[in-house]
């Protein structure tokens, strides 16, 4: 059994691709929207500091959801290359990179951002 798509198959993903990323962008609006009540509640209650972990999570969800919407943009860029449909392939080695390096520096920050949990999780009380 062959690894690869065939062509059909290549050019029936792209639209499935975007749909995922428009059925992804929405849930994130939700969410946003969910998690915005979530943070005026917890302001009204007169709860300090709970703005600033609402920013907080907002900030890391939308970071999170950048680096996605990067990816998932150079995955059907590949997918247009395979198909033929590419237009400048030099900017889409150039997306490619991007995401790259946005998926390496998440994963950075992500495990300095554990690092610092579990110090602080070891410092006693």
């Amino acid at each position: 059994m062959s690894a690869f798509l065939p062509v059909e198959a290549l050019a029936a993903l792209s639209p499935q691709a975007q749909s995922m990323v428009a059925g992804a962008q929405a849930l994130s609006s939700v969410q946003a929207g969910s998690a915005a009540g979530a943070v005026n509640l917890s302001e009204a209650q007169g709860i300090p500091g709970a703005s600033a972990t609402g920013s907080f999570a907002r900030m890391v969800s939308d970071g999170i959801s950048q680096i996605n919407n990067k990816l998932v943009d150079g995955e059907i860029g590949l997918q247009k290359l395979a198909v033929g449909d590419a237009q400048n392939l030099h900017q889409l080695m150039i997306n490619l990179e991007e995401s790259r390096l946005s998926f390496q520096l998440m994963m950075q920050v992500r495990g300095r951002l554990l690092e610092a949990y579990q110090d602080i999780m070891k410092m006693p009380i």
